[in-house]
Parts: structure tokens; sequence; C-alpha cells
């Protein structure tokens, strides 16, 4: 089997010539098939590759310049020796990319809009419940609250609502001034035993109160945070410009406020020893949006950008084999 030598170099290298020479005359010897590639011809290989040229990829070695000839001829040899040993393996992919690669490769390059589009679908759909509710689309709204509440507590007075004579009904102890209190409009207990909870969770709303959006206040705020910043880096993306990732431990400032606030409202309320010397305490909707928003702010900042990094290696890497296919195809015509 005849072994590929795979070069990417730049027509003003001037070591191409003599690494050609060598290559031709060891030939001889040391059998292959050499695969060339300009780097100049496509822009993300010059990125990739500029300055490193030429590089010779031989079976599983890479040589990156400056090497003498013995050091190819030691290469060449070994790689030989290697591609024998695995004389029964299966061929290398002698055409384009598979379908898989194919379509690997455009949600590598698509990705950005891909994900914008899912937030975008995961945080509207939340808000379409009560729109449904209101127009009477009994099912379809029911739907969307049966799907979401498998990731959100859905606590009606946790909850914003539409159409309905406050945008939310806070508990009593929230201390929220012009506002009636859920138990108030409703007549269902605040309280914190499990058949309270489960009423205020199964409590979709009416025409009175309005409908519950499917997301509690602090998811709202946490996904249309990651939504907006995800747009926000899409666009200066496109143009060119780079947000760098936040650094792990300012990410981890994020959680500083949802933490305090969630947990010292879930300690004070759940039944263990130490709840009778902690002052009960019930968030506000104010408080649970403006904490979700920072958490999901720094949170997208922290991940997106370097998803974006991910998908830009993954895009690389199957370009940089459409374009080994592409040489190969011509090495083997000509």
């Amino acid at each position: 089997m005849t072994l590929e030598v795979i070069a990417f170099y730049h027509p003003q290298d001037p070591d191409w010539p003599r690494i050609q020479a060598w290559l031709q005359e060891l030939g001889r010897t040391y059998p292959h098939r050499l695969v060339a590639i300009d780097i100049t011809t496509a822009p993300a290989l010059e990125r990739q590759y500029g300055g490193q040229t030429p590089l010779l990829e031989v079976g599983p070695y890479l040589l990156r310049p400056p090497f003498s000839r013995e050091t190819l001829q030691v290469t060449l040899a070994a790689a030989l020796d290697g591609r024998q040993a695995r004389s029964r393996g299966k061929p290398s992919r002698q055409g384009g990319l598979f379908w898989g690669e194919r379509l690997s490769y455009w949600v590598a390059r698509n990705f950005l809009w891909l994900f914008l589009g899912f937030l975008t679908l995961y945080i509207t759909l939340p808000w379409l419940a009560p729109v449904f509710m209101k127009m009477g689309w009994y099912g379809p709204a029911r739907a969307i609250y049966r799907v979401y509440s498998f990731v959100c507590h859905q606590l009606a007075f946790r909850s914003w609502f539409l159409f309905g004579e406050q945008p939310a009904y806070p508990r009593a102890a929230a201390g929220v001034p012009g506002l009636k209190t859920f138990q108030e409009v409703t007549g269902l207990s605040e309280g914190d035993d499990f058949d309270s909870l489960m009423a205020a969770r199964a409590f979709v709303g009416n025409e009175r109160v309005g409908y519950k959006v499917a997301f509690c206040q602090r998811d709202v705020a946490i996904w249309t945070a990651y939504w907006l910043f995800t747009l926000i880096f899409l666009i200066a993306y496109k143009r060119g410009r780079r947000i760098p990732h936040l650094p792990w431990y300012l990410w981890l400032l994020g959680w500083v406020p949802i933490g305090l606030d969630g947990f010292s409202q879930l300690l004070s309320q759940i039944p263990w020893w130490g709840a009778a010397y902690l002052p009960y305490r019930e968030s506000t909707p104010l408080l649970r949006t403006l904490t979700g928003f920072i958490f999901g702010w720094t949170t997208a900042w922290f991940m997106v950008p370097l998803i974006a990094e991910s998908m830009e290696e993954t895009e690389a890497l199957f370009r940089r084999k459409q374009h080994i296919l592409e040489a190969r195809q011509k090495a083997t015509t000509h």
C-alpha cells in the first residue's frame, strides 16, 4: 500500500523546492504519493498554518520546519513500516466527506445561529402558554405547562402572570407593597406543606388573575439573560469582533447573589433543626429577577465564547479534511 504524504506549503517558502526534490529522490526507496496543499488557496488554512510551512504529515508523524533530509528519510521508513503492519485495516477515505461528517461540519459552522434559535424557542414557549389560555386553546397551553414542569417548579406565587389584575401575586411573607397576595386572590394556602405547594404549582390562573407564565420569575430572568448575551455575542462574532469568555472566578461570583437569595429562602422554609434559628424569608419578584439575570448573564459570558471556540476547532478540522480530500483527488487524476 502506497504511503501518503500530505504537505501544507506556501508558494514563497524557500525550503519547499528542496523538500519536493528530497521526496522525489526518496520515493524510489520509500514509495509514496504526495498530496500538496497550497495554504494560500484557503484563508482558513492560511490562518491555521501561516508561518509554520512547509509542514508534512507522514502517516501518524508530523514534520515541522526546519528538518533535514535524514529526518525525512527516517520518518518515511517508520511510516511505511507502520502502514505495512496495519495493511489489513480499513482503507482511507478517497471521496468526499461522509454525510455524517458533512452534517457535523454544517452544525459547527452554524452552531451559534442554531443555539440562538433554540434559546428563542425555549424562552418563548412559556409565554405562549398564558396567551393560549386566554385564547381558549387549552390543549396546547396545558401541553406547554406540562413540558416545562419538568424543568421548573412553576409555583404560581413565584411566577409572572399575563392578562390579569397584577403581573405577579407574591406570598404575604414577601412583603411587596401595592400587590395583592396569592392567598388573597386565589383563596389557596401559602403554606410550605406538600399539599399547599402542589396546589400552587397546579394553579395556572383564571380570567380575573390572568394566566401564569410556564417559567418561574427566576428562570425567566436566567434564560432571557442567556439569550440576550448570545445575541450580542453572535452580532459581534459576525462582525469579526471576539468577546473573550469570562474568567471562571468571575463566573463563580455570579452565583453569589442567586445563592444568597435562593438558599436563604430555602433554608428558612424547609423543615430542619436549623430553621428554628433563621428568620422566615420569602424573596420578591424583583430580587428573583435581578439575581437570576446576573446568574444567566455571567453563565452565558463564561460558556458561549468557549462553545464558539470549540465549534471553530471542529469546523477547522472538517475544513482541513475537505481540503486534503480535494488535493488527494487532484493528485490521483494527475
